[in-house]
């Protein structure tokens, strides 16, 4: 099991490196090709992961790692639309978001590894806090399929934003890609601060819906954090590939809704009836694949969008 967090951590501080040391050491526009290389790869290590999973701690293990995976990597997705209301308002230059995603999904690892360990020391003292998770779950998958697409909430009215404006004086256009700099021996936070903290605080309340559906996949607290990590990690390329294209998966919110519903339900019928994780990837998988026939067979016209 050490050998799993060894080799766990490796792969995320390697690629963590290599994302910001040499392939992205300078700012610049991210395109199509190097985005989709770079997705690739890091779907490609978390599937090398869950081989490895299967090896050492056996089948079980490798198919509940798998479908946590695919949960929060679907959800994700649905994030990618917040990001990109998030830049699109604040009028990021397209050769920065890049450093703002780096960034994101670095303080993503941090605050997720300690909500993860909360939440597994939790449950383990109060068992009834799943039904809970259950309930929430339910609640959000349902509000999810009431919700209109197109509604959009001013990102700089968030309470992170103000609390950032009481501490830090803003400068008044972007330095690059700088968060912050000195003018007149006084320190100004930039714009692109201001950015940084809208995505955190996006993903914070992205948690709320993917944490507890990964909980009611697996308690165990290794399967919930390397499933989650490895999902975020590949987030910033991801935004890129789907840039031009995510408008176009038109199903992807009922499917998600169902999958948080789905899960939900899952939970809070436990005591009575289990479901096979087995089951539970199929019926993961099957929405998604659903979902994305369905928005191919019947495209968002452009009236629409």
């Amino acid at each position: 099991m050490s050998a799993l967090w060894i080799s766990f951590w490796s792969i995320v501080v390697s690629i963590l490196a290599l994302d910001l040391f040499i392939f992205n050491k300078h700012a610049h526009k991210i395109g199509l090709r190097e985005s989709v290389i770079w997705s690739i790869f890091c779907i490609t290590a978390a599937l090398a992961f869950n081989v490895a999973i299967y090896f050492v701690l056996g089948g079980k293990a490798a198919s509940t790692y798998l479908t946590a995976f695919l949960v929060e990597k679907s959800l994700s997705v649905d994030n990618l639309f917040v990001f990109l209301l998030i830049f699109r308002f604040f009028q990021v230059d397209e050769k920065y978001q890049h450093r703002v995603l780096f960034w994101g999904v670095l303080g993503a690892i941090v605050m997720r590894f300690l909500i993860i360990l909360s939440g597994t020391a939790l449950i383990e003292k109060f068992h009834w806090v799943l039904y809970f998770f259950g309930a929430l779950l339910v609640y959000m998958g349902v509000k999810l399929a009431f919700t209109d697409e197109d509604e959009k909430e001013d990102p700089s009215k968030n309470i992170a934003v103000k609390l950032v404006k009481k501490v830090f004086p803003i400068s008044s256009t972007y330095h690059k890609d700088h968060f912050f700099i000195r003018q007149n021996g006084l320190l100004l936070a930039t714009p692109l601060l201001l950015v940084l903290v809208t995505i955190e605080f996006s993903d914070l309340v992205f948690a709320v819906d993917s944490i507890p559906a990964v909980f009611g996949i697996s308690q165990d607290f290794f399967i919930v954090l390397t499933s989650n990590i490895f999902a975020i990690l590949g987030l910033r390329a991801l935004f890129f590939v789907l840039l031009g294209i995510v408008d176009k998966f038109r199903y992807l919110q009922p499917a998600l809704s169902f999958i948080l519903s789905f899960i939900g339900v899952k939970m809070l019928i436990a005591p009575w009836y289990v479901i096979d994780d087995k089951i539970s990837l199929s019926v993961v998988v099957g929405a998604l694949i659903l979902a994305g026939v369905a928005s191919a067979i019947n495209p968002k016209q452009e009236q629409e969008e």
